[in-house]
């Protein structure tokens, strides 16, 4: 995956999100708590779901991986971003691949997890008495492994056409991180089959999962303008909100960066948009899940008092 093409650059400088030197260690820090915060918040629900039997259904089932996707992207990325705001980020021509096929790995899972969530949904409001039978353990099996697959097949992809590229060009990236288009950037040979690959794995990635929860929610609001009970369309909204937002927020950010005229446009434009969903979204979907579930806080409470009755 990671073996050596005939690129004769062996080593890549990263320029980071900023060369403005006074704003080196501000960003370090915040960026540094963001981390903190994303590990702790999606660790934390992983246990949470984990020891607590209420929480072993199918909606927990996606968040427990939902989490866990979350947690690893988040630690492709985020700790070499660091070492940018202290010191001169050299990353070698491996570690480059590497990272580029893991945080392509962990991004297309996400999108599919997102989309096995909003199906979810779908079944338990939409099909209540066939809810059990829809989503029954073998299914939601079945829709993690394939999650996990496509993630694996357009990683692969990706990484591999990257490696058919000589990098002659000069080897310094103008971003945080070894992304796709400030590596095309760099190619002194045709990128169009690279960009074909984009087209594909990020269309199939983002227009599909996307479409799928367009009409996941259609349907599931639909169905709840039905529901005759004031009491009853909050409590089917409540429960959908959560994952409205986390699902707005990683699509938006991720749309942004990829459905443009070409690939290899500006990368300065995308920095923003590339840290919201790679560094932000990861800490705010377990914030965005747990304040606004009231089963989930009620587990956490719970969890409480058992290790405080403990001590």
């Amino acid at each position: 995956m990671v073996s050596e093409n005939n690129s004769s650059v062996k080593e890549f400088i990263l320029l980071g999100l900023t060369q403005l030197p006074e704003l080196q260690l501000p960003l370090f820090f915040l960026f540094l708590g963001i981390y903190v915060f994303s590990m702790v918040g999606n660790l934390g629900l992983i246990v949470l779901i984990v020891l607590n039997p209420p929480l072993h259904t199918p909606m927990y089932y996606f968040l427990f991986n939902l989490s866990f996707t979350d947690l690893c992207y988040s630690s492709v990325i985020t700790p070499k971003m660091l070492v940018g705001f202290v010191k001169q980020n050299i990353i070698s021509h491996a570690e480059c691949m590497t990272q580029l096929f893991f945080f392509a790995f962990f991004v297309i899972d996400e999108c599919c997890i997102l989309t096995a969530m909003a199906y979810d949904r779908y079944a338990a409001i939409c099909k209540p008495l066939l809810y059990k039978v829809i989503m029954s353990h073998q299914v939601c099996f079945v829709l993690m492994v394939g999650g996990y697959t496509v993630g694996f097949v357009g990683a692969t992809a990706h990484t591999v056409c990257m490696l058919r590229l000589t990098f002659c060009d000069g080897n310094i990236i103008n971003h945080y991180m070894c992304d796709i288009p400030p590596l095309l950037k760099l190619s002194c040979t045709s990128t169009s089959i690279n960009e074909l690959v984009v087209f594909i794995v990020v269309g199939v990635s983002i227009i599909v999962p996307s479409l799928t929860v367009f009409i996941s929610y259609t349907l599931i609001l639909s169905n709840i303008l039905r529901i005759h009970s004031a009491k009853g369309r909050s409590k089917a909204l409540s429960t959908c909100s959560s994952h409205m937002i986390a699902v707005s927020l990683f699509f938006g950010s991720s749309s942004f960066i990829y459905f443009k005229s070409s690939p290899v446009g500006s990368v300065d434009k995308d920095k923003i948009s590339t840290v919201f969903y790679t560094v932000v979204v990861p800490m705010m979907n377990p914030f965005i899940y747990s304040l606004r579930n009231k089963d989930v806080q009620i587990a956490l409470r719970k969890t409480l008092k058992k290790n405080c009755s403990l001590k």
